[in-house]
């Protein structure tokens, strides 16, 4: 099977994971790595580095080439994406082969759902999210574009969770409960109330810190 290149935007810590998860998908070659550390585009072992701002340049010389934003921040995910102004068929959407992913349900654009994941029946998850190690996003659940969802948390049934929230390491948070867009849900915190949005909560269960 011919792969497919793809451009992987960013260069930390997060985007080792998803160099991680594109070899082990045997779907896609990293044809290059843009961060705004590189002042100038260059080659190295093959792979093509440089600033943000070569993205566009890039793909207009293979249209092809898909890309993934593979930073951890999800204001900076958002503002990325304005930055570059691509559009949404362009992003690849990676899907660890350790993850178990219902048929119904449906991911977005430009998402990462890492290893021993678990994405059950009818939940949708929107577009430029992080769904981290060992997630549980249960039946129905709606996750916003740009939101992270950090390792080993869990989203029982009908949650909603808004644009751009950080749900917190191992966080828990119970059936049918909504969390606003672009909240914090603090580390092992259990979530047994709606939280409003651009609000932090800590706590089991959870109280709000602003």
């Amino acid at each position: 099977m011919e792969m497919e290149p793809i451009i992987v935007i960013g260069e930390g810590g997060h985007s080792k994971v998803i160099q991680d998860i594109i070899l082990a998908m045997g779907r896609y070659q990293m044809t290059a790595i843009l961060d705004d550390k590189y002042q100038e585009v260059h080659e190295r072992n093959g792979i093509v580095y440089g600033p943000i701002s070569a993205v566009s340049d890039m793909i207009s010389r293979n249209e092809e080439a898909k890309l993934i934003i593979a930073i951890g921040n999800n204001h900076i995910r958002a503002e990325i994406i304005k930055r570059i102004q691509v559009k949404d068929e362009r992003f690849a959407t990676l899907i660890h082969p350790s993850a178990v992913i219902s048929p119904s349900a449906r991911i977005g654009e430009g998402t990462v759902v890492m290893p021993n994941c678990v994405v059950n029946a009818h939940a949708e998850i929107g577009k430029h999210v992080i769904i981290n190690t060992g997630v549980i996003v249960e039946h129905d659940n709606c996750i916003g574009d740009y939101a992270h969802i950090s390792p080993n948390a869990t989203l029982t049934g009908n949650v909603v969770v808004g644009e751009g929230t950080h749900i917190g390491a191992s966080a828990t948070v119970i059936p049918g409960i909504k969390v606003g867009k672009w909240s914090v849900i603090g580390a092992g915190s259990t979530v047994i109330r709606d939280i409003p949005d651009f609000k932090k909560a800590v706590g089991c269960p959870t109280r709000l810190l602003n």
